[in-house]
């Protein structure tokens, strides 16, 4: 396979593993990631970081395996990748066949006990309610996880950060590309894994017609040693969860903010008000006397898709341009699958090309 000469525009998670794919499959390829900042400095960077085996769909479950196994992988051939396996509990009124569609393998503990331990606190299980286990949990450092694939890649993909791409314009042999250093390039091929600068003028009247939206990210942060032996809690009804951190020191609770249509230029990485009244009201439900200790925590925000599935598509009719994005707040936990996904994509327009 040869791709020709590929711009990745997007150096986050998904960025970062397309071009790490590219260069993997189609070594006779040249590959540029181009980054308005630094790589791994949006919604990476600001990103819980958190996989578990799980999908709301057929594909996303599918998808969900292929990276867990990736990432297995990548940390059994580079230990000191900052991959951190961690134990999970779920808490869900599900009954057993709705919890095995969304999750690979759970176990049900009969006879739990009505509460679990989470942040030096009992986190209450409702009545009605059931406590599952799954295998496979695990958290990143995504940002630094980035900066690492991308130190991998560098001997093989020219790297530009702070570089903003101001135009994409395919025609039938290429892609025309205008930077922000007034720079024109003529490339072969563009995967175009913007996060959620969805509005960017460059491609905002291509994505749009993808119904894309651009969703607020919240979580707290509660101050309490962790313990490598701490498991995550997944309140599975509320899509929230409780994270313990290890290499910050701290616990995450992640809860679902409905904050729609935001601006990522314009956002602000500080917690308003209302951010810590919906954490607290979800989180008490479960653990009152951690409700109060939200205090502090980050703001970002992220693309999703109308079907919640990520989007992978092809934007001109020649497929040279191609989407891969709108994962949902689940950028890490789908990247290797979505990169896999978005190189197929390529290389079907490379085949066509040929006929």
């Amino acid at each position: 396979m040869d791709l020709g000469t590929v711009a990745v525009i997007g150096g986050g998670i998904i960025g970062c593993l397309t071009a790490r794919r590219i260069v993997q499959e189609s070594p006779s390829s040249r590959v540029l990631l181009l980054d308005r900042d630094e790589v791994g400095c949006g919604a990476s960077r600001r990103s819980a970081g958190l996989h578990f085996p799980r999908g709301a769909s057929e594909r996303v479950r599918r998808m969900s395996e292929y990276s867990q196994e990736f990432y297995e992988k990548l940390r059994a051939d580079r230990p000191a990748v900052p991959i951190h396996p961690v134990g999970m509990s779920l808490v869900s009124r599900a009954d057993r066949e709705e919890m095995a569609r969304s999750y690979a393998r759970p176990v049900r503990r009969d006879g739990a006990p009505g509460v679990l331990d989470a942040c030096g606190a009992e986190v209450r299980v409702p009545p009605g309610m059931s406590v599952w286990d799954v295998e496979g949990g695990q958290y990143a450092d995504v940002h630094r996880l980035v900066e690492a694939l991308v130190t991998e890649v560098r001997p093989r993909v020219e790297v530009r950060e702070a570089v903003r791409v101001t135009a994409v314009e395919p025609d039938g042999s290429g892609v025309r590309l205008g930077l922000g250093t007034g720079e024109r390039l003529v490339v072969d091929r563009v995967v175009l894994a913007p996060g959620p600068w969805l509005a960017e003028p460059a491609w905002a009247d291509r994505v749009a017609p993808l119904g894309a939206r651009v969703k607020r990210v919240v979580a707290l942060h509660l101050d309490h040693p962790v313990d490598e032996r701490d498991r995550a809690v997944v309140f599975h009804d509320e899509d929230a969860f409780l994270l313990p951190l290890a290499y910050r020191g701290h616990w995450l609770f992640s809860y679902t903010c409905e904050d729609w249509d935001v601006d990522p230029d314009r956002i602000g990485a500080d917690l308003a008000g209302h951010d810590l009244a919906q954490a607290r009201a979800c989180l008490e439900r479960y653990a009152p006397a951690l409700a109060a200790r939200c205090t502090a925590g980050r703001v970002f925000c992220d693309a999703y898709s109308t079907s919640r599935e990520p989007l992978l598509r092809r934007l001109d009719p020649d497929g040279r341009v191609v989407f891969a994005g709108a994962a949902n707040g689940s950028g890490y936990r789908l990247a290797p699958a979505i990169a896999a996904e978005a190189v197929q994509l390529l290389d079907q327009s490379v085949k066509g090309s040929l006929r």
